[in-house]
């Protein structure tokens, strides 16, 4: 989606990206009471019964997570030399084939915007305890597991779940970093 408004023009393209931005700084904790609104017996989809699932969390985690990588993806791909796509033309180029090729010069950005995305939802406590509610062995997720038991005294086991969860963290950005080719050995 940050590709496509990078490289297409149309009419409230500016106010859709003024939304995309404005979601980049959306506190989490209120994409969670808007998904609990939504989701509410009271609320238009509360018919689905799924407040308090793991359907709600993950709502909740795309809302917060889709503005960060749809806005770095777009400034990725219009950071791009804007001369690139015409020159390619001129050559030959198809216009998915231009458009491939400017998405190839973002890679790095965009995985950035990936990374940001993940980093986000790996690390949300509010939003998932707004819409999961905690619930032992069906919506408890490490980051309210820690909180949980940094309430309960339990430290040991909070910092041993913290630890786990930097240590999946590398792990899932070391696989993206392996995915960026060359720029890891560049580094």
């Amino acid at each position: 989606m940050g590709a496509w408004l990078a490289l297409r023009h149309f009419p409230g393209k500016r106010l859709f990206t003024v939304f995309i931005y404005t979601g980049m700084g959306m506190p989490p904790v209120v994409a969670g009471l808007i998904v609990y609104l939504m989701l509410s017996r009271s609320g238009p989809l509360g018919g689905l019964g799924w407040l308090f699932t793991l359907k709600a969390m993950v709502v909740a985690q795309v809302i917060i997570a889709t503005p960060l990588i749809v806005g770095v993806t777009m400034g990725a791909v219009l950071a791009v030399d804007p001369l690139l796509g015409p020159q390619l033309r001129t050559l030959g180029a198809t216009r998915r084939q231009a458009e491939l090729a400017i998405l190839a010069e973002a890679r790095v950005g965009v995985i950035v915007g990936l990374v940001a995305g993940f980093g986000s939802v790996i690390s949300e406590v509010g939003a998932v305890m707004l819409v999961g509610g905690n619930i032992d062995g069906r919506t408890r997720v490490m980051t309210t597991a820690i909180v949980l038991e940094t309430r309960k005294g339990n430290f040991d086991l909070a910092l041993a779940l913290g630890i786990i969860l930097l240590a999946l963290s590398f792990i899932a950005n070391f696989v993206m970093a392996l995915g960026q080719g060359r720029l890891v050995e560049r580094t």
